[in-house]
């Protein structure tokens, strides 16, 4: 087998293990909405019958996806970003920049109330960890080294993310 094949195919079973989306699973996940803002307090063994497997992993075990291998870290489309898992709004592509890290990243979310932040003192270090505010799913981290007016870059995980084009 080629070079060339044996990146194309990795490619593709990167995106198909964290490129699967809400919307492919719209039909069996009944918490999945635009509209609606009500707290979720749903168990991570029903979340595990309703998410694909690698969106699971990163939003409710609080894994991450390797850099360059998400559907947006490159997306320049006009839109708005999702939860995964429940559908919340969560950023406006007029705030997305390159960050250069591989990962989407925002320097605020859609409204004040769309996230949460909490204190992560993983792998020995000290960094906020950014939920969704509806399900309390794990998507990203924030820092402080992102552009004007917020200085704030939320670093986020694709496959927590869907995106709907404007």
């Amino acid at each position: 087998m080629s070079k060339g094949i044996s990146i194309f195919l990795i490619v593709i079973l990167l995106a198909t293990t964290f490129g699967m989306t809400a919307k492919q699973t719209a039909n069996k996940n009944p918490y999945y909405s635009h509209t609606d803002n009500t707290a979720l307090n749903v168990s991570d063994a029903q979340w595990k019958k309703i998410l694909p497997k690698g969106v699971y992993e990163i939003m409710r075990e609080k894994g991450t996806e390797s850099a360059y291998t998400g559907a947006y870290w490159d997306n320049h489309k006009e839109g708005t970003y999702y939860c995964a898992a429940c559908g919340r709004p969560l950023f406006s592509s007029s705030t997305k920049f390159d960050s250069h890290t591989g990962w989407p990243s925002f320097y605020e979310p859609l409204t004040k109330n769309s996230v949460l932040n909490e204190t992560d003192n993983s792998f020995g270090m000290q960094r906020t960890e950014v939920l969704c505010a509806r399900c309390k799913g794990h998507l990203g981290h924030v820092f402080d080294d992102g552009p004007a007016p917020t200085h704030q870059r939320y670093c986020m995980n694709s496959a927590a993310l869907d995106f709907e084009p404007k």
